[in-house]
């Protein structure tokens, strides 16, 4: 199996500089690739421009800027140039699907943060200094940097890539390991109902508390922002206050992901079998269509834009994306299974008698069933109902 790490650098001055030059000048090569592919199809011959005929210029285009292009690796360039092309290949897939669909953009210099490096000893080398009890990485152009590695890496190194959050710089491995042993059987089965009110709701009426990180941090966000609004553009101000505005952001993301990491090792130690609901949160999070007003013609009628806003800003704090990744994750390393099922319904059929009626769930929370009288929470009668279509999938389909 794969195993991603990521691991905090500490660069010298000198290799801080080193490392904004290569992002400078991967990005530049980014957007010129991109623009060479743009005015072939301008052109009345209508060429399309392909990642083998690019990487091909790559020779000639180290050799004629020695002293940028030329510092760098030649897998790392290969690898932004198969960036770009991936970038195209998803812009056609979302054409052909009737998607919105998206075309490549070009990169400025503050928004190009990534490097990759397809192979462990190709213009970088992780561990580069074993003799030495301080891990470091060598890369090409820059140097031998510090990590601060917190925790062993197990198994045979396959990629390296280097991104820039902010003012930090993280290393970024990802590592061939052997299947681990899977955990002790409990004998356990639970459903969960992702929600708002609560980050996840249990078959067994436990309730997780969502946290709400991003409403928490929204008063200094709207703060931050309003100051680097109020900053000219190319100053030191507006420099310092973007700085302030990306480290609040990122600890939102961190808290967020903390709790998604404990809630999913939660779930994967105590239950060998997990059932969620296959939420679609793109399209639950969707704005919703105007309306036009027949009677008066270029004005609107009320659609409830605002209230879906509020309700698209809560989804997207919640974070169940992330969360239902981490947990598949989790479970696929601890040999736990993890089910998807189609949620339509879940929380409208009674788990005593089967009934599904709208009339069912009178508000929110409360769940009366109009036919046998049953009553209990509306999020754990999801759960019940999520857990019950996940072990019909899993006896339909047996591995």
């Amino acid at each position: 199996m794969i195993r991603a790490y990521k691991f905090l650098m500490r660069p010298t001055v000198g290799q801080q500089a080193a490392l904004g030059e290569m992002m400078r000048d991967h990005c530049s090569l980014y957007n010129g690739a991109l623009q060479e592919r743009r005015d072939a199809y301008r052109h009345v011959s209508k060429t399309s421009i392909t990642y083998g005929q690019q990487s091909a210029q790559l020779k000639d285009i180290r050799a004629f800027d020695p002293e940028r292009q030329g510092r760098w690796s030649f897998s790392s360039q290969q690898a932004t140039l198969r960036r770009l092309d991936k970038a195209f290949a998803a812009f056609f897939r979302r054409i052909k699907v009737a998607d919105k669909p998206g075309y490549p953009r070009f990169h400025g210099a503050g928004r190009f943060d990534t490097v990759d490096f397809p192979k462990d000893g190709d213009g970088c080398r992780w561990d580069s200094t074993p003799h030495d009890p301080v891990t470091r990485v060598r890369l090409q152009g820059v140097g031998h940097v510090r990590v601060h590695r917190h925790r062993r890496v197990v198994g045979r190194i396959k990629t390296v890539s280097v991104k820039r959050e902010g003012k930090r710089w993280y290393v970024m491995l990802t590592a061939e390991q052997a299947e681990p042993d899977p955990l002790p059987v409990t004998g356990s089965v639970v459903g969960i109902d992702m929600g708002i009110a609560s980050f996840l709701t249990t078959s067994g009426g436990e309730r997780v508390a969502n946290p709400r990180h991003g409403r928490r941090a929204a008063a200094k966000l709207e703060a931050a922002q309003q100051a680097l609004s109020r900053c000219k553009r190319g100053s030191k101000r507006r420099r310092k206050a973007v700085t302030k505005v990306a480290n609040l952001h990122r600890k939102v993301r961190r808290q967020r992901l903390d709790h998604a990491h404990k809630t999913a090792l939660v779930l994967v130690r105590e239950h060998d079998f997990i059932a969620h609901e296959d939420l679609k949160i793109r399209n639950m999070s969707k704005a919703p269509a105007p309306k036009p007003d027949p009677e008066t013609p270029g004005s609107f009628l009320p659609n409830g834009a605002a209230a879906k806003a509020g309700l698209n800003r809560s989804i997207a704090d919640a974070g169940w994306g992330v969360f239902l990744q981490i947990l598949t994750a989790k479970a696929e390393s601890a040999g736990r299974e993890v089910m998807a099922v189609d949620p339509r319904n879940t929380s409208r059929r009674c788990p005593e008698c089967g009934n599904t009626a709208k009339e069912n769930r009178p508000t929110q929370e409360k769940f009366h069933c109009v036919s046998c009288d049953h009553q209990e929470h509306a999020d754990t009668v999801g759960a019940i109902n999520v857990l019950r279509a996940g072990l019909v999938r899993r006896d339909a389909n047996p591995a």
